[in-house]
């Protein structure tokens, strides 16, 4: 054991009863404080991020395949399944799923209201996992392969503002040369919370888009692909475009929805400004606590350079008092933070405007990599923040100071 982490031990045991505790303690409960909020923060960030990408993601996949004629999502050229590239897609490793959609605008109608909205046409494989997720009442709709459903699975809003329940039938009408309708009966009613895309979508099976635009059985607007790790999309998005056909055009959800996007990386611009504030007070309450402690120390700092210590050792000294302080705080604050994130996380107890926020409880993620590095960051910051403050001590004089009482 070195002389200064001795020494710095036997101050802290031997400070419990100077006049210089109850500052100190203040100081750790800043300290712990201030960690808390950022943990907080940091799962809340996380937690909404992925929220909310899921929620995109879940209405339109991660990447999206279409014909490069396509006039836009209701006009859009028929793409054939028969093409060999489908199944190099399928091979590739991050890719979980690859499935064909349809869409076409059409006109709800009852009895008393008409909504225009857009008709999802989706398949027997398609990956009901999200809308299940959301479900309020009944079921996804059955699709089977021998022939149509006219099941249909509609929002709650949609269902509220139309007076629609479980069950019940409604008409849809294309507007289109040679006006068509489809009807179809309600099988489930979803509520996902991301208030643009429920007041529009409805889905149901693809054949019914199919035999509107005069295709055939194996063509379709195109292929949603659906990743395992979201965070190499660009790099998977890159590899779909060098598989996939000439006459074809690859395009993830980040650019389709670059609003939404740019939207949430602000959120990391937030809280990198709330973490930095924070780690400035926690810096500040330490320096405090140091200072104090070389006044209440001034005494011993004498002695000790009397008896050759240089000034560099004596400020270790106090530089390992002072971590030992932020590292209390780091503990303490981590547990109150972990414990109330995961309450939160498990009972939902904080709630949000579902209309504004697009999710109706304040969402938590764990990240503990981040987590990991925002405590050593902090950890370090607050150390760097002690050296200036710690050279105070070379001003002290040994013959002045031994006699400061």
């Amino acid at each position: 054991m070195n002389f200064e982490y001795f020494f710095a031990k036997k101050i802290i045991k031997g400070g419990s009863h100077s006049f210089s505790t109850p500052i100190v303690r203040i100081s750790i409960i800043a300290i712990a404080l201030g960690i808390a909020m950022m943990t907080l923060s940091l799962t809340i960030v996380e937690g909404f991020q992925n929220e909310i990408k899921n929620k995109i993601s879940g209405f339109g996949a991660h990447i999206s395949i279409s014909k490069y004629e396509s006039r836009g999502l209701m006009e859009a050229a028929p793409l054939s399944l028969n093409r060999d590239f489908i199944q190099d897609l399928r091979k590739n490793e991050n890719i979980s799923l690859v499935q064909p959609y349809a869409y076409k605008g059409a006109v709800l109608k009852t009895d008393k209201e008409n909504q225009a909205i857009i008709l999802k046409g989706i398949d027997q494989d398609y990956n009901w996992g999200f809308f299940e997720d959301y479900l309020k009442e009944g079921r996804v709709p059955n699709i089977k392969r021998s022939k149509n459903s006219k099941e249909a699975l509609i929002s709650e809003k949609l269902a509220s503002k139309l007076q629609l329940g479980l069950g019940d039938d409604f008409l849809l009408y294309f507007v289109q040369q040679r006006p068509r309708f489809r009807k179809f009966k309600i099988s489930g009613i979803y509520n996902s919370g991301f208030g643009e895309l429920d007041d529009q979508m409805v889905l149901s099976d693809i054949k019914h888009i199919q035999k509107i635009n005069d295709w055939d059985e194996d063509q379709v607007s195109g292929l949603e692909i659906y990743l395992k790790d979201f965070d190499k999309l660009e790099k998977s998005l890159t590899e779909v475009k060098e598989t996939i056909d000439y006459d074809l055009s690859a395009r993830s959800i980040r650019e389709s929805r670059l609003d939404i996007f740019n939207w949430l990386e602000l959120q990391d611009i937030n809280v990198l400004i709330i973490i930095g504030l924070l780690i400035l007070v926690c810096g500040i309450d330490i320096i405090s606590a140091l200072l104090i402690l070389i006044l209440e120390k001034t005494r011993s700092i004498g002695i000790l350079k009397a008896l050759g210590s240089r000034d560099s050792s004596i400020r270790k000294i106090f530089i390992y008092n002072a971590s030992y302080l932020i590292i209390l705080g780091l503990v303490f604050g981590n547990l109150v933070g972990l414990s109330l994130a995961y309450l939160q996380k498990e009972y939902a107890f904080l709630t949000l405007p579902q209309e504004a926020y697009f999710i109706d409880r304040v969402p938590i993620e764990f990240n503990f990599l981040k987590l990991a590095l925002l405590n050593l960051g902090t950890l370090l910051v607050c150390i760097l923040m002690l050296i200036l403050p710690s050279s105070i001590i070379s001003k002290i004089d040994p013959s002045k100071s031994i006699r400061f009482d």
